[in-house]
């Protein structure tokens, strides 16, 4: 990264006005009536209201549209535990992508906590003024204590996006490349290199998509997750099988798909040169990915290859999930992100890719022509119809699944979901 650049990205972020985020009125408060309706005495009205039916906070305060954006800085980014306070320009950068994409309005939250347990208190105690939490940047194993005592304790969406956000857009992008390769998701063998929060729930959600527990290897620093291992957390213990493959050399060998969530430069051409026919490699570490494409595709022309860069074609990328995500969970209410709603975007994002790709994509991406193939398997982040896909497949999952608490938008188009 140039010094130039360093520069003009401290100036983007200090001037004129520092940071990236303010907050503007929805109502006229211009005349003496319109302060006595937006304060005393007006306000006493929705404040009775709501005392008496918590629901009519959804009616009478931005709570429905509101999501929190919470970190405790301990996994910021590739910069490691830099602290609550360093995390914040990341939170509010990803308040931005919520409202660009999604028209959501965020607060972020630096929570300097000493324990997880602490920041479960904190959080759980300012959670009503939410219709949604999105979790950010926290460490594993607590990222996982964290989310599943919140989702126990609230009746709001609470959803860690390193976690569920990543595992959406990468089982998208493997089911069409799956689907491209003729490779059926009940036979590939599949490896993940990274054992963290993106891992588990990547490898969590492929199960639920189909994938065969005892055809996955992940794979941590130490090697192989298998049942010899006795240095396990109850985590990767779950994805823990009866194997001999100790190393990623030999997980690797005839596998079907590498997914890599880890560090730059771990994986190499002999590793590739050694996976079964018509492969899929998935290198996301970013901005150094796991192997170089020009590398993987150096040794093999018959392979698929993503990675988490925009210079690259197949970009994962968690702004194709989170923001549309939360759209359609808060327009029906719904009191949780559950399986059934992460897997119904996970096939509205891979039924809009196999889509013919709109003139103002090839535009904002200086293209010629652009269909559903090798180069491209995830629709790109531009794309307009994104929130003609996601919020209406997870909301009409939050409603078969019972979670929601209003009824589905009549704005919102209805789709064909079954048809993956």
């Amino acid at each position: 990264m140039s010094n130039d650049f360093k520069q003009q990205a401290l100036d983007y972020h200090a001037l004129p006005t520092p940071g990236k985020l303010a907050i503007s009125t929805t109502k006229p408060c211009e005349t003496q009536n319109d302060l006595s309706l937006a304060y005393t005495p007006g306000v006493a009205e929705p404040v009775r209201a709501i005392a008496k039916n918590r629901d009519d906070a959804y009616r009478y305060t931005a709570k429905g549209n509101l999501v929190a954006v919470i970190t405790d800085g301990t996994a910021v980014l590739g910069l490691g535990n830099v602290g609550a306070l360093a995390g914040k320009p990341v939170m509010e950068g990803k308040a931005v992508l919520f409202k660009r994409f999604a028209d959501i309005d965020v607060f972020d939250i630096e929570v300097n906590s000493s324990s997880a347990e602490d920041f479960i208190t904190t959080v759980s105690n300012i959670a009503d003024t939410f219709g949604g939490i999105n979790l950010e940047d926290i460490a594993a194993p607590d990222c996982f204590v964290i989310e599943k005592a919140l989702q126990a304790k609230l009746d709001i969406p609470v959803f860690h996006d390193d976690q569920h956000g990543t595992a959406i857009i990468i089982a998208a992008g493997l089911l069409n490349a799956l689907q491209v390769q003729q490779v059926a998701i009940d036979q590939a063998k599949i490896v993940c290199l990274g054992a963290g929060a993106a891992g588990i729930a990547s490898m969590n959600l492929l199960i639920a998509l189909g994938a065969k527990k005892e055809n996955l290897r992940l794979v941590d620093r130490k090697g192989v997750i298998n049942t010899q291992r006795n240095d396990l957390n109850e985590y990767k213990q779950a994805f823990a099988i009866d194997t001999s493959d100790q190393s990623l050399v030999d997980a690797m060998r005839d596998a079907n798909v590498f997914i890599g969530v880890s560090g730059p430069s771990l994986v190499t051409k002999d590793m590739i040169k050694s996976m079964a026919a018509n492969p899929i490699v998935f290198a996301l570490s970013n901005p150094d990915p796991e192997i170089k494409p020009a590398d993987a595709l150096s040794v093999r022309d018959d392979l698929i290859m993503a990675t988490g860069r925009s210079d690259y074609p197949n970009q994962v990328n968690n702004v194709l999930g989170f923001p549309f995500i939360f759209r359609g969970a808060l327009d029906v209410q719904a009191k949780s992100i559950n399986q059934e709603m992460q897997v119904a975007a996970v096939k509205a994002l891979s039924l809009l890719a196999r889509e013919p790709v709109p003139q103002s994509v090839l535009d904002a991406y200086q293209l010629d022509a652009l269909e559903f193939g090798r180069d491209y398997i995830i629709p790109k982040p531009v794309d307009p119809r994104l929130k003609d896909f996601v919020p209406p497949a997870v909301a009409q999952a939050a409603i078969k699944s019972g979670v929601a608490n209003a009824a589905y938008p009549a704005h919102y188009p209805k789709l064909n979901l079954d048809q993956l």
